[in-house]
């Protein structure tokens, strides 16, 4: 590790990263089996820890390579929740919640890595509780005016208009911020160990899944505005993500040890996403000014043209400060505060799995228990704060950035930290936020085939540490996937059938079944939990075996999850702290590492 920082770690990391790869040490066909080993066992070592700090250079590279890892899924969920909103023809109102979420998983950021988990996980926003939240908008009550549909019709500084979507802004805050007290209770109690026992892959398959699948119709309208621009974003993202990764690009650096020489640098591979996007950007720009795309909005193919929204970066501020309650005070709905807390069981079910793997990636111990209590409560303030400041969304922790972490060998929580403060700054720049929401619809909509499909595709993945050649699992899985898309389609399409005679119910009933995430995720749980199955058949124990085999690769010590500023040192000599769910104390330093999961009694 030493000699990583010695030549100031550049070409380990993003750069020359093949080089990483294949190298063996001795360089001699005749080396032992043994050496090969080790070389494998130091290959899987982070370059930097946890509580190690890069070279200034390097952290602020490396914080900006999370930032864009993480932009694709930020800015996409702000430009759904807008429809939903009646804001599809307001870009300026967009553009401010662009700014607004990436303001929020900064701070959110900064939050976690400082007093949650403290392992290097990035904050954002969470596909987990866009669907309950659409749900939620699309009820006879909140679905938009028809004269919302229309851009010729749509005055954006009309009081008229204004209420419309603040209203419906309102309502989702107030019911995103009575939900996340679900999880500040679930996290801040210890409650988060006794939920664990009964939620298995089989569950979390099917909910996070339908996640990505639900999404379809939103995805297929935008890519349909024009499909021939959104098959070539599609086409460029996965030209550049699985094609191109491994293709490095020469740039120049500066070491100590080689002064001003040439690295590659892996482009394709850390911004595939940003490059795909940005290159049809390009090409709807040219069609554009040389007038070949329809200048007539009625005709199809107009919603290709970058000049549709091109008002709102001039009219956008060069600063604006998001604040809680820019949109009014908060209202709340019953029935909307219920598949909001779907989304959210779904998201800390998530979330745990990523601290375990993140903490593998970063050379850390398995968290402990008190570490995974203050991390889902801290994501549990997260969802407060984006309810306050008015993001339509809640906040979770980024899986793409846990990946970036074993791509990178960097595993340090300062990058993380640099890459929060990057995301507030960027929150506070209107014109940033502008140029983003005048992306054209159909390139957004070629993300969408992208990212929904891996979002789905990361779902089923989580069935691997099942026995798949179980006809019961294959019976949960498939039932509760299937009945997941095949009830909200029923009821959406027969909302008067579904009527108890009282209204309050009647919505949380509306929500809850057309929400398909909470119907594939209820049926996955109520059949695993009833259908005798052992727990190896199950896939419940996966975490437990996977940490005992990595556990040579961990620092060893629990003490990266003490909170800072020598809160721990001050609280560790009181016998008091023992029985706070969310404070370390001296007891857990004897405590072995493979037992964090017989904690949770996963």
């Amino acid at each position: 590790m030493a000699s990583g920082k010695e030549n100031g770690g550049l070409d380990n990391l993003a750069f020359d990263m093949d080089v990483q790869v294949n190298y063996q040490p001795g360089g001699k066909e005749g080396k032992t089996s043994g050496s090969r080993c080790i070389a494998e066992e130091d290959r899987n070592k982070p370059t930097y820890g946890v509580t190690d700090v890069p070279p200034w250079y390097l952290c602020i590279f490396l914080a900006i390579q999370h930032y864009l890892t993480a932009f694709g899924a930020i800015i996409s969920i702000p430009l759904i929740v807008s429809e939903g909103l009646c804001l599809q023809h307001d870009s300026l109102t967009q553009s401010h919640l662009i700014n607004t979420i990436f303001l929020v998983s900064g701070l959110c950021t900064l939050l976690q890595v400082t007093f949650g988990v403290r392992l290097p996980i990035l904050q954002g926003g969470t596909f987990a509780l866009l669907t309950p939240a659409m749900a939620m908008l699309s009820m006879p009550e909140w679905k938009c005016p028809a004269w919302t549909q229309n851009a010729s019709l749509v005055n954006t500084s009309s009081p008229l208009f204004i209420e419309v979507w603040q209203t419906r802004m309102r309502a989702l805050q107030g019911s995103i911020m009575v939900a996340s007290l679900l999880q500040i209770l679930v996290g801040f109690f210890g409650i988060i160990g006794f939920l664990m026992r009964f939620i298995g892959p089989l569950t979390i398959a099917p909910t996070v899944s339908l996640i990505g699948l639900s999404l379809y119709d939103s995805a297929g309208a935008k890519a349909g505005s024009h499909w021939g621009i959104s098959a070539m974003t599609t086409v460029l993202i996965i030209l550049f993500s699985q094609y191109l990764r491994l293709i490095p690009i020469p740039v120049p650096t500066y070491s100590k040890a080689k002064k001003l020489h040439t690295s590659k640098f892996f482009v394709f591979q850390i911004m595939p996403i940003l490059l795909g996007i940005a290159v049809s950007w390009l090409v709807c720009y040219l069609l554009t000014i040389y007038d070949i795309l329809p200048s007539n909005p009625t005709h199809y193919g107009h919603l290709a043209r970058t000049d549709v929204k091109g008002n709102a970066v001039n009219e956008a501020p060069w600063f604006t400060f998001p604040y809680p309650g820019q949109w009014g005070m908060p209202t709340v709905s019953l029935a909307g505060v219920f598949g909001i807390m779907a989304g959210i069981l779904c998201s800390m079910a998530e979330s745990v799995g990523d601290y375990h793997t993140c903490a593998k990636l970063s050379g850390a111990p398995p968290p402990p228990k008190h570490a995974i209590n203050r991390g889902i409560g801290i994501e549990g303030l997260g969802c407060l704060l984006a309810g306050a400041f008015g993001t339509g969304n809640g906040t979770t922790s980024f899986s793409e950035n846990v990946a970036a972490l074993g791509i990178t060998k960097v595993g340090s929580r300062m990058v993380i930290l640099l890459s929060g403060v990057f995301m507030i700054l960027m929150g506070m720049l209107g014109k940033i936020g502008a140029i983003f929401s005048t992306i054209p619809t159909p390139v957004v909509g070629g993300m969408f085939l992208i990212m929904f499909g891996i979002i789905t595709a990361a779902g089923i993945s989580n069935l691997q540490s099942t026995d798949m050649n179980s006809s019961r699992n294959i019976f949960v899985f498939g039932f509760s996937l299937f009945s997941a898309l095949v009830i909200p389609n029923w009821i959406i399409k027969n909302p008067d059938l579904l009527k108890t005679g009282i209204n309050e119910v009647d919505q949380v009933l509306h929500i809850l079944l057309t929400t398909h995430m909470f119907v594939g995720g209820f049926l996955g749980f109520f059949l695993d939990n009833t259908i005798p199955g052992t727990k190896r058949e199950r896939g419940i124990f996966v975490w437990d075996k996977v940490h005992l085999e990595d556990s040579s690769n961990t620092l060893g010590t629990n003490e990266v999850y003490d909170l800072p500023f020598g809160i721990t040192s001050c609280l560790s000599s009181q016998s008091w702290v023992r029985y706070i769910p969310f404070c370390p104390w001296k007891g857990h330093r004897s405590l072995p590492n493979t037992g964090v999961i017989d904690e949770l009694a996963l």
